[in-house]
């Protein structure tokens, strides 16, 4: 469904018809449909948080929060900070947007295992999103792997969100890591290390000074 209304959407998104609040109706849908798709379109999604901006008096919580989780299944790109940018203060404060934003604060620190802490209360919110925990753990393995060599089993399941064995080892196998009983050996750093030759041109009339003085 979502793939079918993208084209339609794509034209309301052209010229001053992006500010047209009658398209509201059918760019809600469509944020809907992102939510039960795994889909992700963040043009029409700040679209519509400016349309909340400029109409507040269309304002919608709960698509609102919507489009907060999906740009948090983005990170570590800054989409979540450009949609906290076009919400107005009165917006900002909302009791769920403000859980949302701590969420991304701890997130944005890599405090993992407070962040699936934070989720696991708040189920009913983050279930909604389709592919919410597995794109967060995206992100996660993201981080592991610039930043360890070696990661104890239980550590990785834990920064996982407490997945199950079975869920870990699919995660070790799509990002090509070895596991070694309790230990998972991460890539090596030394192979993120690329040489680069440096050529530097100098020219004659640069090195003629110091050719003179040592004469």
């Amino acid at each position: 469904m979502a793939d079918d209304m993208k084209q339609s959407v794509a034209a309301m998104l052209t010229g001053i018809e992006r500010y047209n609040p009658n398209n509201l109706p059918a760019l809600q849908r469509y944020i809907e449909a992102q939510a039960r798709e795994n889909v992700y379109d963040l043009e029409a999604n700040l679209t519509v948080l400016k349309l909340y901006q400029f109409n507040p008096h269309l304002f919608n919580l709960d698509i609102t929060c919507i489009i907060l989780l999906k740009a948090l299944t983005n990170f570590p790109h800054t989409d979540f900070t450009l949609c906290k940018c076009l919400l107005l203060e009165s917006q900002s404060e909302e009791e769920t947007i403000s859980q949302i934003k701590y969420l991304a604060d701890i997130l944005e620190q890599c405090d993992f295992a407070q962040f699936w802490n934070r989720v696991h209360q708040m189920p009913e919110l983050c279930n909604r999103i389709v592919g919410f925990h597995d794109s967060i753990r995206k992100f996660v393995c993201h981080v592991v792997g610039i930043t360890y060599q070696t990661i104890e089993k239980p550590n990785l399941a834990n920064l996982l969100g407490g997945v199950d064995d079975g869920t870990s080892k699919h995660w070790v196998k799509k990002y090509g890591w070895k596991d070694d009983g309790d230990l998972i050996f991460i890539a090596s750093q030394d192979e993120n290390i690329k040489t680069k030759n440096i050529t530097e041109k100098i020219d004659f009339e640069n090195l003629a000074p110091l050719m003179a003085s040592c004469l």
